[in-house]
C-alpha cells in the first residue's frame, strides 16, 4: 500500500501545481500546435462536457463515494494495480478544486477536425489513464509491495 500512497501524493501533487501555474499565469490561450493544441484557463463548474452545470454538491458527493469505493475495493483485495492510485489521485485532484473553488480548473484544449474538444485537466488524464490501466489488470502495471 505504500507505494499505493506514494503514486496517489505524487499525482495529487502534480496537478495542484499545474492549475495554480495555469491559474496564475494564463490569461489568454497559448498555442502550442497552431489549430490542434492549446492551454488556457476556464472554469468548469459541471462535469465532462460542462454537463450538469452547477451542481457542486452532487458532484463531492459522487466523488466521495468514488473513493470510499476505490479505496474499499484496493484494501480489501490487496490490489497493487497502478491504475487504481491513478484513479484515487485524479478524482482527489478535482474534488479538491470542487470543495475550495466551487469549480475545477481546466486547461489542455485540442481541435480535431476543425472543431474545439472539451478542455480538460490532468486530473482527468490520471483518471482516464489509470481506469483503463486498472481494467487491463496487467502484471506489468502493478506496484510492488516493497
Amino acid at each position: 500500500m505504500k507505494k499505493f500512497y506514494i503514486i496517489v501524493i505524487l499525482g495529487i501533487l502534480i496537478d495542484r501545481i499545474l492549475k495554480i501555474l495555469i491559474s496564475s499565469f494564463v490569461t489568454e490561450p497559448i498555442h502550442i500546435i497552431k489549430n490542434f493544441f492549446y492551454i488556457t484557463y476556464v472554469k468548469n463548474d459541471g462535469a465532462a462536457f460542462s454537463i450538469l452545470e452547477g451542481h457542486q454538491l452532487l458532484f463531492v458527493i459522487i466523488a466521495l463515494i468514488a473513493l470510499a469505493l476505490v479505496f474499499y475495493y484496493v484494501k480489501k483485495n490487496n490490489i497493487k494495480n497502478i491504475g487504481y492510485a491513478m484513479v484515487f489521485s485524479g478524482i482527489i485532484g478535482n474534488l479538491i478544486d470542487r470543495l475550495f473553488f466551487g469549480y475545477v480548473i481546466d486547461f489542455i484544449g485540442f481541435n480535431l477536425f476543425g472543431r474545439s474538444m472539451p478542455i480538460f485537466n490532468f486530473a482527468d488524464i490520471l483518471i482516464v489513464i489509470g481506469a483503463v490501466i486498472a481494467l487491463l489488470g496487467s502484471d506489468k502495471n502493478e506496484v510492488s509491495s516493497n
